[in-house]
């Protein structure tokens, strides 16, 4: 029994990974083909490419089956994504793809690495085994995302003070806010990529014909971060009513220069607290042991010959 529910999980997985290769289409490797026979090197960009470009494709064919289909479930989707650094399309389905597939691999894989225990255990065991795997792989990816999206946040936050100095002296300077913001996407590059990215893809918009509002908005909810949104209200309210940005980029910087430092005076403050427990698990027992050892030693060596000689009289 136990083996054919194990043979039966195998067989499912590998028909579902069968049928969503099929839908892929052989023109890349008919084109491949052609290349090889034609005598190229390293046609289309070397075979690496091709494979990853395959099995892409391959996970976006399988997670098309997975993906929210309401619109406010894609929605969220695409903003995680996108604030993960993910922007193409294709992103969405390749990573409902690829919890598909880690939620179908890591039980085959339990399957391939003990199979004599696969045998012989019981049917629940071997069925909450599934179950738990299954569960990992499926919530695996997501958990990835979310650490992806706040190391990303805490990157854009670490180099945004040197931006935002970087912009009043462009603004000062006399350029206008929209070479401004290229002026940060092009000088940031090799301090703060991230940064950039996003900088860059803001002067992109705006280049477009994207109106200024609308570019700044979507850079807040692309990013997320209070500091970007409190940036982008300010040059919204300057545009809005007429003022200057320079002074208004002034005051904003002033005031986030005096936020970060309360900040690290917060984290300054709880410092103690921190320490107080790994003081008293980890540094007090071995300083106890460092201290009070000779000590215990000597009156050891002192007092038990003494007693066993007054227990022998």
């Amino acid at each position: 029994m136990d083996i054919a529910i194990v043979s039966l999980a195998f067989l499912t997985c590998l028909l579902a990974s069968l049928a969503a290769f099929h839908y892929l289409s052989a023109s890349d490797l008919q084109k491949l083909l052609k290349e090889r026979i034609g005598g190229k090197s390293n046609p289309s960009g070397g075979s690496y490419i091709f494979l990853k470009q395959y099995i892409s494709k391959g996970l976006s064919s399988l997670g098309r089956t997975n993906a929210p289909q309401d619109e406010a479930g894609a929605s969220k989707l695409r903003k995680q994504l996108q604030a993960a650094g993910y922007r193409t399309a294709k992103a969405p389905p390749l990573f409902a793809g690829v919890k598909i597939f880690l939620m179908a691999s890591l039980p085959i894989a339990l399957f391939l690495v003990h199979p004599t225990w696969m045998a012989t255990a019981p049917a629940t065991t071997l069925m909450a085994c599934y179950v738990f795997l299954a569960s990992i792989g499926f919530y695996a990816p997501q958990i990835w995302l979310r650490k992806k999206i706040a190391s990303r946040q805490r990157k854009i936050a670490e180099g945004f003070p040197d931006a935002l100095d970087l912009m009043v002296i462009c603004v000062e300077a006399g350029l206008s806010l929209n070479s401004a913001i290229g002026r940060i996407g092009d000088e940031m590059k090799l301090v703060h990529k991230e940064l950039s990215e996003e900088f860059h893809f803001l002067s992109l918009e705006l280049r477009t014909g994207l109106s200024r509002q609308q570019a700044l908005r979507n850079l807040s909810t692309r990013v997320g971060l209070d500091e970007i949104k409190s940036l982008v209200s300010v040059l919204i309210q300057t545009e809005r009513f007429g003022t200057s940005v320079s002074n208004a980029l002034s005051v904003l910087s002033n005031v986030m220069r005096q936020t970060r430092q309360h900040k690290a005076e917060e984290q300054a403050a709880k410092l103690p607290t921190k320490l107080l427990f790994p003081l008293m698990l980890f540094i007090f027992p071995c300083l106890f042991i460092v201290i009070l050892g000779p000590a215990v030693l000597r009156v050891m060596r002192t007092l038990l010959p003494a007693l066993s000689r007054t227990a022998g009289n």
